[in-house]
């Protein structure tokens, strides 16, 4: 999926706080991209279940110094966005916002925008101190979603997503779909009942997974508000191609088998790479808020 040349972006959308930190090494024990995917599957009780702590940084939002101006002050059309990852994801949100707006207010939710951070190393969180290690996630102490833009590097080379903007682009709606459920009351599901095949966790992140979907349902005619004209180009089955692999590289089972030789689905968070395409395709296919009700699917197989 690429955007239309003529869509406008206002870089202030994002906070870019890439080099503006000592940053802090990941590793240990665990290898760092799978802690990154760990985190990505442990969604939005991720900073507790990784054991982040506040207070516990290196000098996170101190200057270096240097005086440049961050890099996301240069994304200003869907030019750069079809270049550059940190402009994508600066177009992906504004695509968001434009989509969510209209659409909440007819179901009598109003709709506020989620920060959009980018950061390297580590940062300060509402959360606790994050570092690269937990990937992309929503805080919804601070309403805020982050990402450390090497993610999308480990997402293919690690663990076979495919690299195509689509992929890219479902990973932020993804993550803007906690903030949704946040809006709309089901986020806390996830809090009360964590793991398991069937439990609240996965229900959350499934349908996070059912709201990105919609989101691609509607981008190629939500119209970006300066120019008139839809932020991004129609796609093709190749573009969506992209961002079910990309929610089948996360699969728990997928996960689990990589990292253990086994699938413990009592041990789920996400669901499994099957359930996470399923719930992308509803999303997809329905562009319905109503469709993605996972709470309420007896068989999270087939929503």
């Amino acid at each position: 999926m690429s955007f239309n040349d003529n869509a406008r972006f206002d870089p202030s959308r994002v906070n870019d706080r890439r080099g503006r930190g000592r940053g802090a090494a990941v590793g240990g024990g665990v290898g760092g991209g799978l802690l990154l995917i760990l985190s990505l599957i442990f969604g939005p009780g991720v900073v507790d279940q990784l054991g982040l702590s506040e207070g516990t940084g290196t000098g996170v939002g101190q200057e270096q110094g240097s005086g440049a101006e961050p890099a996301i002050n240069a994304c200003l059309t869907g030019v750069q966005a079809n270049e550059q990852l940190d402009c994508r994801i600066l177009g992906t949100a504004e695509s968001l916002d434009s989509f969510w707006t209209p659409y909440l207010e007819q179901v009598g939710v109003a709709y506020t925008q989620p920060g959009v951070v980018l950061f390297t190393g580590q940062t300060d969180t509402g959360c606790g101190t994050a570092t690269s290690a937990v990937g992309p996630f929503y805080c919804p102490t601070d309403e805020q979603t982050y990402y450390d833009t090497a993610f999308f590097d480990e997402l293919v080379t690690q663990f076979g997503s495919s690299s195509g903007p689509l992929a890219q682009e479902y990973v932020v709606a993804h993550e803007f779909g906690h903030h949704i459920q946040n809006l709309i009351g089901t986020l806390g599901a996830a809090q009360q009942d964590p793991q398991g095949a069937e439990s609240g966790g996965v229900r959350v992140e499934l349908q996070a997974d059912c709201f990105a979907g919609m989101w691609a349902a509607h981008a190629t005619s939500v119209p970006d508000p300066e120019s008139g004209e839809p932020f991004l180009r129609p796609f093709s089955d190749a573009d969506l191609s992209d961002a079910l692999s990309a929610a089948s590289s996360v699969g728990d089972d997928r996960i689990q088998e990589s990292a253990t030789g086994q699938v413990n689905p009592e041990g789920w968070t996400h669901g499994s790479s099957a359930q996470r395409q399923a719930w992308f395709s509803q999303g997809f296919e329905t562009g319905d808020l109503r469709s993605c009700d996972t709470f309420a699917a007896r068989d999270l197989d087939t929503p």
